[in-house]
């Protein structure tokens, strides 16, 4: 390992499916990926768990207060190192938050089509069709 090499800034993001496997997604308002859709998420702070993390910025980013589970997987992007978790939701409705300038529910056909215009964070859906978590319905 590198000892001139910067630590990696931990982050979490959330992996949300409706009752009809539509994909929750915002559109980001900061870098990286400032204008795109993604996953809900962001910086693990000092003295936070992963699922204290995931649960904090899915209420910020999405006003819904979830239970995290299980991890899906881990991406690196530039100096993130990303854990991303399937939730489940245990209260709210879907509006956007701190940093996201809108959110919503995807189906497969809307994926595609957003995948298709490049309207999505680089390599999503590389990572969401590895851990099984492409949009389950058109």
């Amino acid at each position: 390992m590198d000892p001139e090499a910067p630590e990696p800034v931990r982050c979490v993001g959330g992996i949300v499916h409706d009752a009809d496997g539509r994909l929750l997604l915002v559109l980001r308002a900061n870098d990286p990926g400032r204008g795109q859709w993604s996953l809900p998420g962001g910086k693990v702070e000092p003295g936070e768990t992963d699922a204290e993390a995931v649960s904090r910025e899915m209420s910020e980013e999405t006003g819904l207060l979830v239970r995290p589970g299980a991890l899906a997987g881990t991406v690196v992007r530039g100096p993130f190192e990303i854990h991303d978790y399937f939730c489940t939701i245990a209260d709210g409705d879907p509006r956007p938050g701190d940093d996201a300038l809108a959110v919503r529910w995807v189906d497969a056909r809307e994926y595609a089509s957003l995948e298709q215009s490049g309207a999505l964070v680089a390599d999503l859906t590389t990572a969401l069709r590895d851990w099984n978590a492409l949009p389950r319905r058109l």
